[in-house]
């Protein structure tokens, strides 16, 4: 089962897989709880079903739980849903001293055993709480990137008592790295744990391990049987100390191991002190067993005369009733058939009680401050850690958000044990940054990342500022926020305007232009052209092709033929006359030869914008009486209508040829 992406526990968000073993998956994941990153260990599928192995794999949360110690990777939470089997532990950052060893061989003997002590120490923790790792081995030690060896996969710890054998009746572990009794599948205890950690030392210092084979049976047999070669043998510059802790260590016979880690640790603090000491001594040494031996003038009392009474009535009686006899043995063994396994049951149960911690009630102290819940446990023999300090905008400064382990209704802890808290440092505040001209994804990194603050971008065109750049912000630089406040980012879609290609108008019609065009704003002009059709376009101010912006204006000009109508000019010739610079040319004379009266005779023009004669130049009398002339014009629009008298303008104005009889009246 790939469990990378999903949640589990409604908290821890598997991220991916970092490491495999024999029962488990082990998955870097994140806890969306206390922001951090963990290690989770799920069960493998094929075992999920088998009850012995979700015991040992329970059995290993319970156990490693428990323990509190540098070395010793910390167990946070243990849960399963869905058939999934987990545990949440410490996520450490480094190697495992197997990859290391793999890697350089043979390791400096200094280094070695600084690991050997700091593995002895979580050993020493983990013995004194009754619990027996059970597989100790390079694998299982992680080396983390400060130096610090952290001893991990408690998977098939046990609590132990006087009477602890090889759990599930099957031998457990890696072969490579057994103690003979566990190869038989015999008992085990503390001291097997000591026999591992030499195999361990022997491999560092020497590059590989005492005993190998090309079959498990065979390698299992060798511890039995066969007695290492020294490492010394194998690596010279082993000091003759250290060559002695470890052949100590892995002695066949438990009696002449090491008998704790402790009594381990400070041969190899020694052993740095004093490399070529002669200080570690054999186990061998005065192991006779101590016996009660009278002296030669003390008597050993004799048989009371009773005692030999008794017991002649006794065998009397059963040689009169032979069958009583058997009755009475038949009996006694049943009697201790029966009490035996009884009184083993509640020695068993006495001795294991015995050496479990005294527990307390689990309280529950999230929203207190530490005070109180130092307070709270005072005289309790519980230690209040502050594990951690963290922002949080929900809970008050001081005051505690989580506690691990986490409370559960009912839920115990053992005398003695840590409670770690993580406090809340309030309200995280920070000054706003100034984002106008980034890119919208620098902006939101700075603000999301590193301000811890939401972002809602809004989008608004400009023609001044680039696609995909800020181009203001709220609230501005240097105001001080929360962190989660949202700010408003305001970004450039650049101008927002539709850019289209214009066409070719030339020749269409107004209409048909003005559809053509309908994203450009039209204006219209008019022009007159007698050689082209009326109504058509004869040019366009911008050019069929360019690219221009949505509503930019352009010109068409069309041609428009306007029509030609006649027009009546009537005049009083006379009137006009008599008002005009010529009126002494138009008074009556008479003929000096006859004395009858001579009427003027004037030349007369009518003029159509300059141009035009209207009427041809005639000869016109003046009377006294009124003289009308009436002429006719064809035109357009309006023209100018001029009145010229032996070449002297008597009058000028427009004529409007509008209208069904446009009439021009002159007098």
């Amino acid at each position: 089962m790939n469990l990378v992406g999903k949640i589990i526990g409604n908290r821890y968000e598997i991220l991916e897989k970092i490491g495999e073993g024999g029962m488990a998956t082990v998955y870097k994941a994140r806890c969306n709880i206390l922001k951090r990153y963990v290690a989770v260990k799920v069960l493998r599928d094929e075992f999920t079903t088998d009850e012995e192995f979700i015991k040992r794999f329970n059995t290993e949360a319970q156990a490693a739980a428990s323990l509190t110690h540098p070395n010793i990777v910390s167990i946070y939470d243990v849960g399963h849903e869905d058939n999934i089997y987990y545990i949440v532990m410490e996520l450490v950052q480094g190697k495992t001293l197997k990859e290391i060893i793999n890697q350089d061989g043979v390791l400096p003997w200094k280094w070695s055993v600084n690991i050997a002590i700091q593995v002895a120490s979580a050993l020493e923790t983990a013995h004194r709480n009754n619990i027996v790792h059970r597989d100790i081995k390079p694998h299982n030690i992680i080396i983390t990137e400060d130096g610090i060896a952290k001893v991990t996969d408690f998977g098939i710890a046990k609590a132990v008592s006087n009477s602890t054998i090889t759990a599930f009746g099957t031998t457990i572990g890696s072969v490579h790295y057994f103690s003979p009794e566990h190869a038989r599948g015999g008992y085990t205890d503390a001291k097997s744990d000591i026999y591992s950690l030499g195999v361990v030392m022997y491999e560092m210092l020497t590059g590989r391990v005492p005993f190998d084979a090309d079959t498990p049976v065979s390698i299992a047999l060798k511890h039995m049987q066969e007695k290492p070669i020294e490492p010394i043998k194998l690596n010279p510059s082993i000091p003759f100390a250290v060559n002695k802790i470890i052949m100590k260590a892995m002695e066949k016979e438990i009696s002449q191991r090491y008998q704790s880690a402790t009594e381990m640790l400070k041969d190899l603090s020694m052993a740095l002190k004093n490399p070529e000491g002669n200080f570690v001594k054999s186990n061998s040494e005065g192991m006779q067993y101590t016996q009660v031996i009278p002296s030669l003038n003390e008597k050993i009392d004799e048989e009371k005369p009773q005692d030999k009474k008794e017991k002649g009535k006794l065998a009397k009686y059963f040689e009169k009733h032979p069958k009583a006899k058997k009755v009475w043995t038949a009996v006694i063994i049943l009697l201790i058939v029966i009490l035996i396994p009884v009184i083993g049951f509640f020695a068993t149960k006495l001795i294991v009680n015995a050496g479990k911690p005294t527990q307390l009630d689990l309280l529950n102290l999230t929203g207190l401050t530490v005070e109180e819940a130092q307070a709270a446990y005072e005289g309790k023999n519980i230690t209040i850690e502050v594990a951690e300090e963290v922002f949080d905008a929900e809970v008050e400064e001081g005051k505690i958000i989580s506690q691990e382990p986490p409370f559960e209704e009912g839920a115990k802890i053992d005398e003695n044990s840590t409670i770690k808290l993580t406090v809340s440092k309030g309200i995280e505040t920070v000054t706003m940054q100034k984002v106008v001209g980034m890119t919208f994804d620098e902006a939101e990194r700075l603000l999301r990342d590193e301000l811890k603050l939401e972002v809602e971008k809004v989008e608004e065109t400009s023609k001044t500022v680039e696609e995909n750049y800020v181009i203001r912000q709220e609230p501005e630089e240097g105001e001080e926020l929360k962190t989660g406040d949202t700010v408003k980012v305001y970004v450039s879609i650049g101008t927002g305007i539709k850019e289209i290609s214009v066409p070719y108008v030339i020749g269409d019609t107004e209409a048909d232009a003005k559809t053509k065009l309908k994203d450009l704003e039209v204006t219209v002009v008019y022009e007159e052209d007698m050689t082209r059709t009326e109504g058509k376009v004869l040019k366009q101010s911008i050019e069929a092709g360019e690219t221009v912006e949505e509503g930019t204006k352009i010109t068409i000009t069309v041609n428009r033929i306007e029509e030609r109508k006649q027009g009546t000019i009537k005049l009083n010739f006379k009137s006009l006359l008599m008002n005009s610079a010529l009126k002494d040319k138009a008074e009556i004379t008479k003929d000096p030869v006859t004395d009858e009266e001579i009427e003027p005779t004037m030349r007369l023009k009518i003029l159509v914008d300059d141009t035009k004669e209207t009427i041809n130049a005639y000869d016109v009398q003046t009377r006294k009486d009124k003289t009308d002339v009436e002429a006719y014009t064809w035109g357009k629009g309006t023209v100018t209508v001029k009145v010229e008298a032996d070449g002297v303008i008597i009058w000028e104005g427009p004529f409007t040829l509008e209208g069904d009889n446009p009439t021009l009246v002159i007098d």
